[in-house]
């Protein structure tokens, strides 16, 4: 077994992957792109044609809101078609998101799905980390942000009518959503990795922003 050197990571660039085409095979709400690509091998040589059907939804931005004055958090809750499935129950509790429209920065999006969402003014970014959701089958990107907020939080229902939102605004104790974390009642990537982050960083934030 050898030992994992990271000076030889990543091992191939861009260079050695070639898209040989590039198809849409659906266009709906989102968009599904067939690939056919071929890419080296660790042995040197390349690979025949492959073919992949790759899921085109954008990227995206999440916002943690906190106050770390109170140690309260924001989460909300609304309805998930996806989570159906597997999960008790379709209602999920999340941190803010949204999807980054043309011309939009990450730090944008940010402030304007708290606003839309959850009725807050984020008076102050933290970046957290940018990840890939799922990159065996979507090109999805997330940037993870920490909001700040300092004013009230007026909790109850927000969101786009236009855009069939029906969002519940919880203010939540740090330690009872860490809690609900414990208990698997929050299992979304995004904001399970938020709360994590902010349980590893949780001395430096209180410290920069005064809790």
């Amino acid at each position: 077994m050898s030992k994992f050197n990271f000076g030889e990571y990543p091992s191939f660039g861009h260079q050695d992957l070639e898209i040989l085409d590039k198809t849409t095979v659906f266009q709906g709400f989102f968009r599904l792109e067939r690939y056919t690509l071929r890419h080296r091998l660790f042995n040197g040589s390349w690979s025949g044609p492959i073919q992949r059907e790759i899921f085109e939804r954008g990227h995206a931005v999440v916002v943690l809101p906190y106050n770390a004055q109170t140690d309260e958090l924001v989460l909300i809750e609304q309805i998930r078609a996806g989570a159906a499935a597997t999960s008790h129950s379709p209602w999920l509790l999340e941190a803010v998101a949204g999807m980054i429209e043309p011309g939009e920065s990450a730090e944008q999006v940010a402030k304007r799905e708290a606003q839309e969402e959850a009725g807050l003014t984020i008076e102050e970014l933290w970046p957290m980390l940018s990840y890939l959701s799922s990159p065996g089958g979507t090109t999805e990107r997330i940037q993870l942000f920490l909001g700040r907020i300092t004013q009230p939080v007026q909790t109850g229902v927000f969101g786009l009518a236009e855009e069939h939102e029906d969002i519940k605004v919880h203010l939540v104790p740090r330690t009872a959503a860490m809690q609900l974390l414990a208990e698997q009642k929050i299992d979304n990537a995004a904001s399970v990795i938020a709360l994590q982050w902010l349980a590893l960083n949780l001395n430096k934030v209180k410290q920069a922003w005064g809790g």
